[in-house]
């Protein structure tokens, strides 16, 4: 299923990696402010990761991908929102899609499975999964999909409503949560081509208007009717056998091992966001020395004891991340609980250190003209990924009392 000239294209690992991560997160970090400020997708970013085999590193080595393993894939995502967070976001859906599908007991079609393999391989094509609805809410809190599929004589037919749908502009394929219209219905996964196939009945309802990561493209998508084959129905049950009660080993498993990928990688984007401010805070502390001080801000005791206390934060969250990276790359990845504490710990984390940035900035820290007031939006998008807080917390609360 491999080819030469798709593995040519997969960089080196090591110093080479690293390099080429180095370049993009400088070219990407140039470009962020202006996308920032006209909520404009990053398309050209992404054309520079798949120059750079970087869309396919998680797509398994024997369908010509990079094969990369959680550290790795960690790795990279810190880089690339180091330059630009949304570019990155949208690049840690597509890695969450490829390893859900690359698992040995996934429910999807070889045939499919390979077709998007494929297409990251040699056009790097994106790939996310559409599930939130606006009469939903976080799937994740429960609920059936409004978005419905009909089964036709050739295939299926989907009509619905997706929110947030994280890098549509640039989609070749779209993970479609919906239900069928059956007496009993079943729910799961529906493979829809993209706006980036170039097929009718998907739409883009571009209100995408946010605090933060707004060059991630994140509008609504309208389905109209939209056919597909068969097979891509990819993943259907009754709602029973997505609940944890009725989840096989397997599929616990497996909701462990994706859960740390999901956790420690968008960990992994909001901590290089809350780097890249401590980066900027640093500087300007360094350079500003105000007349009634008389030299640099970097030579006051208290402005060295924020600086240490934002290092203490990132050197917490670089040990965590590491160490759930490694342990899920050993397949022994936490447990889902677990990592839902990660989530909340490196988040916040992330979320005070850059506080504290903006604390030795003071109104140079709030100036558009400066990152520092871009790198907080940012961040706290951090606390709106699922699991949040109150789930998290709960679920911890619950278990270590014994209920």
């Amino acid at each position: 299923m491999s080819s030469t000239s798709s593995l040519r294209r997969l960089p080196a690992s090591g110093a080479r990696l690293g390099e080429v991560l180095a370049e993009l997160s400088a070219r990407f970090a140039a470009g962020a402010a202006a996308h920032d400020a006209a909520a404009s997708f990053p398309h050209d970013n992404f054309a520079q990761l798949h120059a750079q085999g970087l869309i396919a590193q998680v797509v398994p080595r024997d369908y010509g991908g990079g094969g990369a393993g959680l550290a790795q894939a960690r790795r990279i995502i810190a880089a690339v929102a180091g330059g630009d967070p949304a570019t990155a976001l949208v690049l840690t859906m597509t890695y969450l899609q490829h390893r859900a599908i690359a698992r040995p007991d996934s429910h999807w079609p070889e045939v499919v499975r390979a077709q998007v393999f494929a297409d990251a391989v040699q056009d790097g094509a994106l790939i996310n999964a559409l599930r939130v609805e606006p009469g939903l809410g976080s799937p994740a809190r429960g609920g059936l999909p409004g978005t419905i599929a009909t089964q036709v004589a050739d295939g299926w037919r989907l009509s619905g409503r997706k929110l947030y749908s994280t890098g549509i502009p640039a989609l070749r394929w779209l993970a479609v949560w919906a239900r069928t219209d059956e007496p009993q219905p079943r729910v799961g996964v529906f493979l829809v081509p993209g706006p980036a196939a170039g097929v009718a009945g998907v739409r883009i309802v571009e209100n995408w208007n946010h605090l933060g990561l707004r060059a991630s493209g994140s509008h609504e998508t309208v389905l109209d009717n939209i056919w597909i084959p068969p097979d891509h129905a990819v993943d259907i049950r009754p709602p029973a056998a997505w609940a944890p009660a009725g989840a096989s080993q397997a599929d616990i498993d497996a909701n462990a091992d994706q859960q740390a990928w999901m956790i420690v990688l968008l960990g992994s984007l909001y901590d290089a966001v809350a780097r890249a401010a401590a980066s900027w805070a640093r500087g300007f502390v360094r350079e500003r020395a105000p007349g009634s001080l008389g030299a640099p801000l970097a030579t006051l005791p208290r402005v060295q004891e924020t600086v240490g206390e934002i290092a203490a934060l990132l050197r917490t969250n670089e040990v965590l991340l590491d160490d759930a990276a490694a342990r899920t790359d050993a397949n022994a990845p936490p447990a889902a609980a677990d990592s839902g504490l990660l989530k909340f710990t490196v988040t916040g984390n992330a979320i005070r250190a850059v506080e504290l940035a903006l604390q030795l900035a003071g109104n140079h820290g709030l100036s558009r003209d400066n990152p520092l007031e871009r790198h907080y939006r940012d961040v706290l998008c951090s606390r709106i990924h699922t699991p949040q807080n109150d789930s998290i917390l709960v679920a911890a609360g619950k278990h270590h009392l014994g209920l």
